[in-house]
């Protein structure tokens, strides 16, 4: 009988589930889009019922899909948008708050006054993080200091924190409060080189270490699905951090393989082996995996706050197009950006500039600008902001990019991956599986469990869908650049 794997994937903007065979081809998928929630500016939020009820409902769907019940099912992992914060009691179940959304910059002036005389990078060397509004961290100190109560039943260990993952984990199963090693480094607690919650961090930010999840290994058997599950007894086997998942997923497992995923924001993540690469250039050091008790895996990552979610701010909040689709032709009906230049620095600037006081901008507009030139000008947004962290990882480590793996719901835009292949200089590649994501925490649940043998597979089942390759000529490719930089420079200092 043949077998499969299941990933839920619980996104920024949607909850998914996806089936693969042994292949890493997809079975069946389901797919269901949750609020956003903006109480105020620079407040994002999700309602985590929603979230819980909505992965029910997808993995519901795409068995029902696939013709499948859970006798086909070897495992499950699960992958997760990675610092949004989630608190809830312990015995009911029952969130105390909305899930605080990475976006988030609700904590600005708690980072500043967390940092004090030592600044941002006050809890880089353990964290390999810098004090930002983007961790969860403060994220759960804002919960504890702004919901009646909220502290008290921390300290009385009446509360629960997790990220997505160990939220989700939580009600799949029979309340287990786990979450993995990738997930752990994004909260600004764990020790980088322990891979266990830091008490003296803890201490600092005010947070109870009860809260807190176990650490586990990103591919294990955590437990099994609850029995009044659609999954029942099926094992939960993988748990990674979305960007991390992605990375797995391309199959980046050696020192020097990088990817960068394009979704709600930009990720890139470059493997550093088996050590933390201490960061200069505005990077952060973070867990790539760790499969069981093997020794984990490090890496570098250039996060962008904004690049998906700027089309959907043009459908939803402007209205120049329709539907996030409708982006490309709209881009394509005109040959260059007019002059214009669009930096969406909506909640600060994040790799490497790291500018808080960063606000959006669109500069060099003319009578000539049309919006086919904004659409134009917002997809080269995010092109630029990709080729800064590229710049900045290779100055880190030393390693020159020859090729770009490239993954998630942006890259099957062709006009964007082509000025992206050229505004860097180097070939951009897709996979055949565009959604690397879901794959990579189904191959951790498989690897865990027999499904598949060892890494090589994963290696044999990775196969090239497309190649962009750079036809721009360096002068332009500079000239483009340097008028990108002087457009990011218009952003600073706009929120005090």
């Amino acid at each position: 009988m043949t077998q499969y794997i299941a990933a839920i994937d619980q996104g920024t903007t949607s909850s998914r589930c996806m089936i693969f065979d042994h292949d890493g081809a997809v079975v069946a998928v389901a797919q269901k889009e949750h609020e956003q929630i903006f109480p105020r500016a620079g407040w994002v939020e999700h309602d985590p019922i929603a979230l819980w009820m909505n992965t029910r409902e997808v993995v519901a769907g795409a068995l029902a899909k696939a013709d499948l019940t859970r006798a086909d099912i070897d495992a499950v992992g699960i992958t997760n948008q990675r610092e949004t914060t989630v608190v809830w009691d312990r015995q009911s179940g029952e969130p105390v708050y909305n899930a605080i959304v990475w976006q988030d910059t609700r904590t600005d002036k708690l980072c500043v006054e967390l940092g004090g005389d030592e600044g941002p990078d006050r809890y880089r060397d353990k964290t390999g993080l810098p004090l930002s509004t983007y961790f969860a961290g403060p994220k759960i100190r804002w919960i504890l200091d702004n919901v009646d109560g909220a502290r008290q039943r921390a300290e009385a260990g009446e509360l629960c924190f997790g990220t997505v993952d160990s939220w989700i984990l939580w009600n799949l199963t029979e309340g287990l409060h786990v979450t993995d090693v990738t997930n752990a480094s994004r909260t600004m607690l764990m020790n980088l080189r322990t891979l266990q919650w830091d008490e003296s961090i803890c201490a600092d930010f005010g947070i109870p270490v009860s809260m807190l999840p176990e650490i586990r290994s990103s591919s294990e058997v955590y437990g099994t699905v609850r029995a009044r599950g659609t999954l029942a007894g099926v094992p939960v086997a993988g748990i990674l951090g979305d960007q991390q998942a992605a990375t797995f997923g391309q199959a980046c497992l050696s020192e020097g393989e990088a990817k960068n995923t394009y979704g709600t924001g930009n990720f890139m993540l470059l493997n550093t082996g088996t050590q933390p690469v201490p960061s200069t250039k505005g990077l952060l050091t973070t867990l790539c995996y760790q499969l069981g008790d093997a020794p984990a895996v490090y890496a570098l990552e250039g996060s962008i706050a904004v690049t998906g979610s700027l089309v959907q701010w043009l459908r939803d909040n402007l209205g120049i197009i329709q539907s996030a689709k409708d982006i490309e032709p709209l881009a394509a009906s005109v040959d260059d950006n007019a002059g214009a230049y669009f930096v969406p620095a909506f909640s600060g600037l994040f790799a490497p500039r790291w500018r808080p006081d960063a606000r959006g901008v669109i500069v060099g507009l003319t009578r000539f600008v049309t919006k086919g030139h904004l659409a134009r000008a917002a997809l080269e947004a995010t092109a630029y902001q990709t080729r800064e962290v590229i710049d900045a990882m290779r100055a880190d480590s030393g390693v020159e990019l020859s090729t770009l793996k490239v993954d998630g719901g942006m890259v099957v835009n062709d006009t964007l991956m082509q000025f992206q292949a050229d505004i860097l200089g180097v070939p951009v590649i897709r996979p055949v599986v565009n959604e690397t994501t879901a794959l990579g925490a189904a191959y951790a649940a498989g690897l865990a469990v027999g499904y598949w043998s060892d890494t090589e597979d994963i290696r044999k089942n990775w196969a090239v869908g497309k190649t962009w390759q750079p036809n721009m000529d360096e002068t332009e490719r500079a000239r483009l650049y340097a008028e990108w930089n002087k457009a990011v420079e218009r952003t600073y200092n706009w929120s005090e």
